[in-house]
């Protein structure tokens, strides 16, 4: 391939008078019929912080390996990454998030300033897959992603397989009095056993799985385990592929559409995949310029069911859906039940439903990870949008396998997610409480943090049926019970949720999709007049850039 895919590169290499960029390109390895050929910027958010992107490294030579061999010339760069695993529970959560929007402008920065004709990208924590894909958007180049793939399961005590949820919840257990410190121990040993990223259906495996279904990525891209042979080949094919979309310019924005949209959170649903889609499908969609917004997620989870038994709410890990023929498997059978739309274009260059032409659906064989479609797990979707006098911009539930449906209790107001932690060391959270943990949304957190730490905690003492939890900050993937998380407006900007007082009465209803505090409005007017909004937590550096410029949590959460 040769100046046919270089509309781009060429303002970088072309001409007398870019000498002096191509001087600096030959120190670096370049050939004189490299400037003839397409340029590609191979982003590799390596990190060997977490274990989500040990072994990206190598993974992105394999990317790199596919683009020379296709005929262009890769130019290997890396972003950041933080590990949502490593920093819960602590300050260092409120970087996550924030890191989304970091990762998007890093790949902006270098592909764009180096006008790149490509884009390949290889991520593997929670943030790094929406980060990287909502800069193809933006950027709008030839782009392909690659996920690094799962980790596999652990081994506990019992025999049976845990995973990062699974230590954490055992904090619980141990503050509760039913495990003791060796039997921690024995699960913060076992439970992650090797590169990959967290192996449930939390929002690692969700985003990718929904990237594959939004057409940015290879088919079995979600699937494949980060430590297999078929991930290294994904890999080395992906650079391929995006040769292919560079000589027929197909880029991003012919690939992420208001229809391709739809089959990335359908199959999110199907998957039982984290409230953290809503947010990154809506900032993707932002950057690709698509309208979408809370309604639509609304709309398409009252007909999708959700049919996956997998963790954190069900039985089995990603690498259990992987034996079971994966995620193209559950996308045909999806496509077969007329829930896809199967004419959207891909970056394998193919429609969606050519991709899966030759798959067959997960209900060809015998399995139990994948419920019928007619007996779901649960009918419809199992991500609720809430509204009501404490969420007027909206909230987001997961309710997927949860017992107790609705709920009226007295709250218990914590302002950050310390104080309420405290509180579940002591024992102070009892059943039938509503906790209320606020000054965590994108501004006043700043950063919007996950409260994966309280709701396992909570879980391991035996609360996770019999209490409600709402707050303007995030829940981690893999949290579970009738929790509500993204209220919005948040509390730091004066949302009803900055009101509230211990005691309280407050309802969440998953049917009816409220939440609701009970109260005088006379009485909510008087605090109201009492309400000074607080001074920003952070005076300077990146929190405090977010803080300024972060939209609001029903807006995607994004900056600029």
């Amino acid at each position: 391939m040769t100046q046919k895919g270089k509309s781009r590169s060429r303002l970088t290499t072309e001409g007398v008078g870019r000498a002096p960029n191509r001087a600096m390109l030959r120190a670096v390895g370049f050939l004189d019929e490299d400037f003839e050929r397409p340029m590609v910027g191979v982003a590799s958010l390596f990190s060997d912080i977490t274990p989500c992107n040990a072994h990206l490294d190598r993974l992105a030579r394999k990317g790199y390996e596919g683009v020379r061999a296709a005929g262009g010339v890769p130019q290997i760069f890396g972003a950041p990454t933080a590990s949502d695993g490593i920093m819960m529970g602590h300050q260092g959560m409120r970087y996550s998030l924030v890191s989304r929007e970091v990762i998007a402008d890093s790949l902006e920065v270098v592909a764009a300033g180096m006008n790149h004709d490509g884009l390949l990208a290889f991520g593997g924590c929670d943030k790094n897959m929406p980060g990287c894909v909502m800069a193809m958007a933006r950027v709008n180049i030839p782009s392909v992603f690659v996920y690094g793939g799962s980790i596999l399961p652990g081994t506990g005590a019992d025999g049976l397989d845990i995973d990062i949820v699974s230590i954490f919840e055992a904090v619980g257990q141990y503050q509760a009095g039913k495990l003791d410190e060796a039997g921690v121990k024995w699960v913060e040993c076992e439970a992650c056993p090797g590169a990959g990223a967290c192996g449930g259906m939390y929002t690692a495996n969700t985003m990718s799985s929904a990237i594959e279904a939004l057409g940015m990525s290879l088919p079995y891209d979600a699937s494949y385990p980060g430590v297999s042979a078929g991930k290294e080949r994904e890999s080395f094919l992906a650079g391929k592929a995006l040769l292919c979309l560079i000589e027929k310019n197909i880029r991003p924005r012919d690939i992420i559409t208001r229809k391709s949209l739809e089959n990335a959170y359908t199959l999110v649903l199907a998957l039982g995949g984290s409230t953290n889609a809503v947010l990154h499908l809506m900032a993707i969609a932002r950057e690709a310029e698509v309208e979408w917004t809370l309604a639509d997620f609304d709309r398409i989870g009252a007909k999708v069911p959700h049919l996956a038994d997998l963790k954190p709410g069900g039985r089995y890990v990603m690498h259990d859906l992987y034996k079971v023929g994966g995620t193209p498997a559950v996308l045909k059978a999806l496509l077969d039940a007329g829930m896809l739309h199967g004419d959207c274009i891909t970056c394998t260059g193919a429609t969606l439903a050519e991709n899966l032409k030759s798959v067959k659906s997960v209900y060809a064989r015998k399995q139990s990870v994948v419920k019928p479609l007619k007996d779901p797990m649960h009918p419809s979707g199992h991500i609720v949008i809430l509204h009501g006098n404490l969420a007027p911009e909206g909230a987001v539930a997961k309710v997927a396998g949860v017992k107790m449906r609705k709920m009226t209790g007295p709250a218990k107001v914590f302002d950050g997610e310390e104080a309420c932690f405290e509180a579940i060391q002591r024992r102070a959270i009892k059943p039938g409480d509503v906790v209320v943990i606020r000054g965590e949304g994108p501004v006043g957190g700043p950063g919007m943090r996950e409260m994966l730490s309280v709701t396992a905690a909570l879980v391991g003492q035996g609360l996770g049926e019999s209490i409600g939890l709402i707050t303007d900050g995030r829940f981690s993937g893999g949290s579970h019970g009738l929790v509500a998380g993204h209220i919005a407006p948040e509390a730091w900007v004066g949302g009803p949720i900055a009101l509230l007082k211990d005691g309280d009465r407050i309802t969440i209803e998953a049917d009816a999709k409220a939440v609701n505090a009970e109260g005088d409005e006379a009485e909510m007017a008087r605090r109201r007049k009492g309400w000074n909004r607080p001074e920003p937590r952070v005076a300077r550096g990146v929190l405090a850039k977010y803080a300024r410029t972060v939209h609001s949590a029903s807006e995607g959460a994004v900056t600029g």
